[in-house]
Parts: structure tokens; sequence; C-alpha cells
């Protein structure tokens, strides 16, 4: 059985003597890798012995990382966790399970792109939307986004004069 990782973040440097590493997060809060008993490196589980949130970042303690040496030897790593041991709220997705959707346009009942990128910008995220050589950006909210179907690899929406350029 494969599993189903996701990249979440990079060991960035050491923390103390005694084998602590320090994890730049790729999540929206470092909060979210306080939850799992074990990260993914180089596809190889590693059991999480304990966790916390310093500075915006998580310094874990790894088994079998026991001193400094061995924490540095994993220095510009990148951590994964298994998505299936994730439950989001209803609303929230997976920026990887994102990009790639086709976005159906219920204004002119047509494709209006796919999914590149989501920005992740104060007032609300917003998807950056492809159609040929046109790039756009639709604000991720109810007046906009419909319905995001990731079954079927479609989000609709509702665009407005001027929102595609």
């Amino acid at each position: 059985m494969k599993l189903n990782l996701l990249e979440s973040g990079e060991i960035v440097n050491t923390h103390g003597i005694r084998g602590e590493v320090k994890i730049n997060p790729w999540c929206d809060s470092p909060d979210f890798l306080l939850d799992f008993d074990k990260f993914y490196i180089d596809g190889k589980a590693v059991q999480v012995l304990g966790a916390r949130v310093h500075k915006n970042c998580v310094l874990a303690a790894l088994k079998g990382i026991n001193d400094i040496n061995a924490a540095m030897a994993l220095r510009g790593k990148i951590i994964s966790v298994n998505k299936d041991e994730v439950e989001l709220d209803e609303g929230q997705y997976f920026i990887s399970d994102l990009i790639g959707l086709e976005v159906f346009d219920t204004e002119s009942d047509s494709v209006a792109g796919k999914v590149v990128d989501v920005l992740n910008l104060p007032a609300n995220d917003a998807y950056v939307v492809r159609d040929g050589d046109l790039e756009y950006m639709i604000p991720v909210v109810k007046e906009f986004v419909l319905n995001v179907d990731l079954a079927s690899g479609r989000i609709t929406v509702k665009l407005i004069p001027g929102m595609r350029g």
C-alpha cells in the first residue's frame, strides 16, 4: 500500500545538543505538525518523540536522533506527513489537491482554466487560474467559489465582468 504523503516542512537547523531538529513548517500554522506521531523523511517513517512550537517553527525530537551530529545530518531534509491521518474541517483543502483542478464558470457555462497556485492573502485565499496565456485570480469567497469537487476534479465558480482581465 502506497502512503499518501504531503510535504509539510523542511528541517532547517538543530536545536540544542541532544538531537532536536528545527522545522520550518509549510502549513497554515506550525501547530498542525504537533498532531503527528511520525514524520516521513526520504519516504521512511520516523517516530516523533516530542514536538513543540517555538517562534513559528517546530522543534522536534525524533527517534534515533540523539545528538547534534545526527540532527545536523538531517538539515535540508523535507518532512512529510501522511494525508490519510489528517481530518480537515469542511471547506478546507490541501493546496496540493487543488492545483490542476478545472475551473468551470457558471456565467459563461464553460471551462475558465485550471488552478495553478493558491495564494494565502490577508483577507482571503485566492486561486490563481491559467487559461492558455491568460492568468488571473479568483478570491476564495462564497460569492465567487460555488463548489469544490475533488472527486470530479472541478471547481465551479461565478466570475464577474473584469475578473479575467
